[in-house]
């Protein structure tokens, strides 16, 4: 059985800033200025969470 439910990912820019995508618009961007990838998270939630903890850890920058 496979999980359907979507990923989501954070992206991070060489801005600094975080941006939370859906695996399709990851795979559809393929920026090559991007710095860093975290995930798959099983939900916005999940990746929201996880990005304010990036932020307060300084790995991120606020929006």
């Amino acid at each position: 059985m496979s999980d359907s439910s979507p990923k989501f990912y954070i992206i991070k820019k060489p801005e600094g800033i975080c941006e939370i995508l859906a695996a399709e618009q990851v795979e559809q961007k393929k920026d090559p200025y991007t710095v860093e990838i975290w995930g798959p998270f099983n939900s916005v939630d999940e990746a929201i969470t996880r990005r304010v903890g990036l932020i307060r850890a300084g790995k991120c920058k606020p929006q």
